[in-house]
């Protein structure tokens, strides 16, 4: 689908090493601030056990997983919105990508340079959540300066949205991100245009110790405390764990060295299915003999869209959509007894697409 999410933050604070773990891409990790200076673009497969059970129960020839880019974006720093550093680039990608993955560093090793000299996950969160704000400002400012000799004429529209950017002038002024903004419905769509930094949604990633993979640690919690009022997920990981996991050839390495360390799944697995609940995606399946696949559609989605996915073909001459819901596909073990037990549903073009839903299209063209 395109979509994509961006590996943000400081210099120095985990990006690139978490990124390999997500993609085995071997993009450089180094000690030093700006080893990233070009955005590496990845692509992560989303876990799913759902999709491996319907291949247990399938055995098809191939199985084929759902997938999300990530971009691993430069490390920003304190006056990257003037220029500072690789600024001008990393506000561009930034620009580029549909949400953003903050990565904050929560542990202490003199092995390990900071660029602002100390570890303080809540002060290196504000700096970035600054630039970010003065670029929208920026933004903002470019508009309000055409709304305002274009409302003179009178147009409702021009008038509307010229104070919908003035309150969202003053908002961002409060150094507040435009995410937090409460827009009106009929302000939703002009914010939107807008392509604003600070609107585009948000996970937060706090890169701990080994030894605070589970509970956290004094700065992890003191991050939890500061995001508090945004309503945001903050996941713990630990990248150096992740990039040794990442190392392993087979799953059953990784498996015996997560029960060693006392972790049910990698940490990156957490963060891959955040992303996708962030984008508002949702997975649907087909399942047949030559192969089960998982495919990604946005939440919401009618029966004609989810079909586009596949083929354009399936969407223009879509002609109905013969539904199985996953938890009766596992209790009943193959097509063929779910229909028998009358629990297969056809569905026409308006129908809503849920989350696990295994389908069949029928279609014309």
């Amino acid at each position: 689908m395109g979509l994509k999410a961006g590996i943000v933050g400081l210099p120095n604070v985990g990006k690139s090493t978490l990124f390999n773990a997500l993609t085995s891409a071997k993009a450089l990790a180094a000690n030093y601030p700006f080893a990233t200076k070009e955005p590496n673009l990845g692509v992560i497969t989303v876990p799913d056990a759902r999709l491996d059970k319907l291949a247990e129960l399938v055995n098809p020839q191939k199985t084929i997983p759902t997938t999300v880019e990530i971009v691993d974006i430069a490390g920003l720093i304190k006056g990257a919105s003037k220029g500072e550093g690789l600024g001008n680039q990393f506000l561009a990608n930034i620009r580029e990508v549909d949400a953003i993955v903050h990565v904050v560093r929560c542990f202490e090793d003199d092995n390990v340079i900071h660029v602002d000299g100390s570890v303080n996950p809540v002060r290196d969160k504000e700096i970035i959540d600054i630039e970010l704000i003065l670029k929208d400002i920026e933004t903002i400012e470019k508009r309000l300066d055409k709304l305002r000799r274009s409302a003179k004429s009178g147009n409702k529209d021009d008038v509307r949205n010229l104070d919908t950017a003035e309150r969202l002038f003053q908002h961002l002024e409060a150094e507040k991100p435009a995410r937090s903004f409460e827009a009106r419905e009929d302000e939703k769509e002009f914010i939107a245009d807008l392509f604003l930094l600070t609107d585009k949604p948000i996970l937060y990633v706090c890169n701990v110790d080994e030894n605070s993979v589970e509970s956290g640690n004094p700065f992890s919690e003191a991050f939890r405390q500061a995001i508090a009022p945004e309503n945001a997920e903050a996941i713990l990981i630990s990248a150096q764990i992740e990039s040794e996991i990442a190392e392993l050839e087979s799953k059953d390495e990784r498996r015996e060295f997560l029960e060693a360390i006392g972790l049910s799944e990698p940490g990156v697995n957490k963060v891959i299915r955040a992303c996708y609940n962030l984008l508002n995606l949702i997975t649907y399946f087909t399942a047949g003999e030559k192969e089960v696949r998982a495919w990604t559609i946005h939440r919401g989605d009618k029966a004609p869209a989810a079909a586009g996915v596949i083929h354009s073909d399936f969407e223009k001459g879509f002609i109905r959509a013969e539904v199985i819901k996953y938890d009766d596909f596992v209790k009943y073990g193959s097509e063929a007894a779910v229909k028998e037990a009358g629990k297969m549903s056809v569905e026409g073009k308006e129908y809503v697409v849920q989350d696990g839903d295994i389908m069949h299209f029928r279609f014309n063209v």
